[in-house]
């Protein structure tokens, strides 16, 4: 199973998350590509960190919207999606060769991955972008998602993800960030939720029995206080249960 965390997401002087702290933890690191957050020297020095930790490199794109931090739905046409996911993967493409590290795979951010979970039209438009980039790169999509089918439809090697840190709603979106059962709090309720699922295959959701999801990836989102802390908590109640930590893109 492979552990992933959203990072690189500060911008100038405004610091998000403890990048170096969690990339100790993960196997796989989303980054972000100046979209929803970033700049060209928070690019280079996530991508040096985790090319030395040998943490997996995905590319973290989002709508501009850095107010929004990427959690607001910009209209746009797919063909806009597209061209825009392009730009921001190739931005980190480019740092990345100037900090002699590798892009493997692209996982949307925020309110352009919920879009994509739901509207098949800004799935197709993600894929569209993530083929025609160099690098052979893979997509990982929220589990059971029209952005997974899309990046099968496409040909691109697609893997699905849980998060630890998001409460499920019965057709398996996630909770909006509006509601206050968005979140799970606390390492030890995220790390029970994840074995039980493990051992079930079916994840708890809000007002309704568990449902089956497929997932070779768990995030923990790098943005929330505790977040270094509940990553640490669930790689080792993984562990101890047997479960293999390992990228899911070598």
């Amino acid at each position: 199973m492979d552990l992933n965390s959203d990072l690189g997401e500060s911008f100038g002087p405004w610091s998000m998350g403890d990048d170096a702290a969690m990339l100790e933890v993960v196997t796989s690191a989303n980054i972000a590509c100046g979209g929803h957050a970033s700049d060209p020297d928070t690019m280079f020095a996530t991508l040096r960190l985790a090319a030395e930790r040998g943490v997996v490199i995905g590319a973290h794109p989002g709508y501009a919207d850095p107010l929004g931090f990427g959690r607001r739905v910009i209209p746009m046409e797919p063909a806009e999606i597209t061209r825009m996911v392009a730009a921001q993967v190739g931005a980190l493409q480019g740092v990345a060769a100037l900090a002699g590290a590798k892009v493997s795979y692209v996982k949307a951010h925020g309110a352009l991955a919920n879009l994509a979970a739901d509207r098949r039209d800004v799935a197709d438009a993600i894929a569209a972008a993530v083929k025609a980039l160099p690098g052979n790169l893979a997509i990982l999509a929220i589990s059971g998602t029209e952005l997974e089918v899309a990046g099968r439809a496409a040909g691109l090697p697609t893997y699905c993800e849980i998060f630890a840190d998001r409460a499920y709603l019965p057709n398996g979106r996630l909770v909006p960030r509006s509601r206050a059962d968005a979140m799970v709090h606390g390492a030890k309720a995220a790390a029970d939720r994840l074995i039980g699922f493990l051992d079930s295959g079916r994840m708890p959701v809000v007002g309704a029995d568990p449902i089956p999801l497929a997932a070779q990836s768990i995030c923990v989102h790098g943005d929330s206080p505790d977040a270094v802390a509940m990553a640490r908590e669930i790689r080792m109640r993984l562990q101890a249960a047997g479960v293999v930590l390992a990228p899911f893109q070598q």
